[in-house]
């Protein structure tokens, strides 16, 4: 199965990397119990700003570092928080003051951010919100924004001009596409197009997209402008496709971001959060259905990804040392191989070479049911260390016997699980 959206952006980079990672970071990072609680706690504009801007400074900032730890997690490209909905920016943008170099940080921290992800060859992401709290033109609605209270919403609104804010958003835009390079991914986030929300009326879609697509014709772009067809990449958030995402019955270019735990932004009291060995498997999951993961990491008041979110990334880092050619520049098998129980497919049409993700451990043998692997197995192996597997035809028997053409093959496993979080057999098509 291949991609068949039609699209102007991207030369096939997006389906080669297939893990990404995503950084939101803001003012929010200090409050550390929601990047929303801005909206969640109704706190004024005015407030948020006296607490939260007056004494923003990351110290421990190390852009490098941040760099060197998505590259040895494997990722190979990365999408950071430009602004988020609190309005905040990380740039040195002409059009604010509420940005990074006027807080007790003093300078623009998104530039180094993008030297450093360049200088280890990940490609570069951008996310930037079409809602913002903090501007004086935008209109406060019904579903997002700290005030509740619909006197002080018609109060705040009389003077109001949504489409100067719209203006500002596309000088905003425009800055970020033509001050820091190539920009391969812009992540625009979100619409809401139902009464008293937003949508691409509001946010003046269709020129901003013109003006996103003459200024960067091979960027990508995400599906969240409410404008229909003129998206690059759809975007499905915190959940897992059971199958490609289709539109209009076709398979497009997808990716899901998900976190850690439940917060977008830095929570310091969350708990909850996802293990290694299930965030590979996320990402194994999202390879055998065409897709790619973008897994975020919420860095701290003071510029530090805290040490939950260390460990994890240096855990799949490990495993994708070893297994990383079963997820770059795979995609989902052919369909004329069938999955076998507990495991997933991935499958480099290239090398062609076919992967199976084992995520519960059988005992002795594998089966494969089919003449698809009886005719073209060529050779069998463990991933993670090159060692050989023996396999051996055997009858394929009862209901699956007419699908499989009365025929399969049989692998020898080692008794005991190989010690990775996910064990991966290689074979070799001829």
């Amino acid at each position: 199965m291949e991609n068949r959206h039609k699209s102007s952006g991207g030369s096939g980079w997006f389906e080669k990397s297939r893990f990404g990672l995503f950084i939101h970071w803001g003012l929010y990072s200090m409050g550390a119990r929601h990047e929303w609680l801005m909206h969640r706690e109704e706190i004024p504009v005015d407030d948020y700003r006296d607490k939260y801007f007056r004494h923003f400074d990351p110290d421990l900032y190390d852009p490098g570092l941040w760099a060197k730890t998505a590259k040895s997690a494997g990722m190979k490209y990365f999408v950071i928080t430009t602004k988020h909905h609190e309005g905040f920016c990380l740039w040195d943008s002409r059009w604010t003051d509420y940005k990074a170099p006027e807080t007790p940080a003093g300078k623009d921290l998104l530039k180094p951010m993008v030297e450093a992800f360049r200088k280890e060859g990940l490609r570069t992401g951008l996310y930037h919100s079409l809602i913002d709290w903090h501007h004086p033109e935008y209109i406060i609605d019904a579903y997002t924004g700290p005030y509740r209270n619909s006197k002080i919403k018609e109060r705040l609104n009389k003077n109001r001009r949504q489409s100067k804010y719209a203006l500002y958003l596309r000088r905003q835009v425009k800055e970020l596409l033509t001050g820091f390079g190539r920009i391969d991914l812009l992540f625009l986030d979100f619409s809401y197009p139902r009464p008293g929300g937003k949508g691409k009326k509001d946010w003046e879609s269709e020129k901003l997209y013109k003006m996103i697509k003459e200024l960067q014709p091979e960027i990508l772009v995400n599906d969240r402008l409410d404008l229909e067809g003129k998206w690059d990449i759809k975007t499905p958030e915190q959940f897992q496709p059971r199958e490609w995402v289709k539109v209009g019955g076709q398979p497009v270019r997808w990716e899901t971001c998900q976190t850690f735990s439940g917060s977008w932004g830095y929570n310091r009291d969350e708990t909850l959060w996802r293990d290694t060995g299930e965030l590979i498997r996320t990402l194994v999951d999202c390879v055998s259905k065409g897709g790619n993961l973008l897994l975020n990491v919420g860095p701290t008041g003071r510029g530090e990804f805290d040490k939950r979110a260390m460990d994890r990334l240096k855990g799949i880092g490990e495993w994708m040392k070893r297994h990383g050619r079963a997820i770059y520049e795979c995609t989902q098998a052919p369909e004329s191989f069938e999955t076998p129980q507990d495991c997933r497919l991935t499958y480099n049409g290239k090398t062609k070479r076919l992967y199976v993700h084992v995520l519960a451990w059988p005992y002795k043998h594998l089966h494969l049911d089919g003449k698809s692997y009886t005719d073209t197995v060529e050779y069998v192996q463990m991933l993670n260390d090159g060692s050989e597997l023996k396999t051996d035809k055997y009858p394929v028997k009862g209901e699956k016997a007419n699908a499989a053409g009365k025929e399969g093959l049989r692998i020898t496993l080692p008794l005991c699980k190989p010690g990775v979080e996910v064990p991966v057999i290689e074979i070799y098509l001829k």
